[in-house]
């Protein structure tokens, strides 16, 4: 059985060891490469062709959303989106799902690392169920004087 291939994106070095510690330590997936920012992982992306890409949303150089929409929009991919800014029902969450991301992890606020560990079965199984997802891109938002003529209609 070939291994689910992952790309972890994140600013945090610690949270970057963490995922590898955690996706590594599974079965049937492996970590192919860490970067720290979306310009970073841009690169990696075509170099590894992961299967499954974890993404923050809070990032130097370019936002985690931006990226998303950007990577859905031009290389569709399963995305896992892990943040302390992702819970259930939250705005920037909605925002990320509807951008096309499959799921989302919310990272623990305080002991990061017992945090991370404890979320270690969830995070596996979320990034099995995207490895699994059927990706298409993101459908182009209409342009404003369209979308103004079909809500006049």
């Amino acid at each position: 059985m070939q291994k689910i291939k992952v790309l972890c994106v994140d600013d945090s070095a610690l949270i970057r060891s963490l995922m590898t510690e955690i996706i590594n330590g599974q079965p049937d997936m492996t970590v192919v490469a860490t970067a720290p920012d979306p310009l970073v992982a841009r690169e990696l992306i075509k170099q590894h062709n992961p299967d499954v890409l974890t993404l923050d949303v809070e990032m130097p150089r370019m936002d985690g959303l931006d990226f998303l929409e950007k990577l859905m929009r031009l290389r569709p991919m399963p995305v896992v989106m892990v943040s302390s800014l992702t819970e259930r029902g939250n705005e920037i969450t909605l925002r990320a799902l509807e951008l096309g991301a499959v799921d989302f992890v919310t990272k623990p606020k305080v002991g990061i690392r017992d945090g991370m560990l404890e979320y270690a079965e969830k995070l596996a199984d979320k990034v099995r169920a995207a490895a699994r997802a059927r990706v298409r891109p993101a459908a182009r938002a209409p342009a404003p004087a369209l979308a103004a003529a079909a809500a006049a209609a």
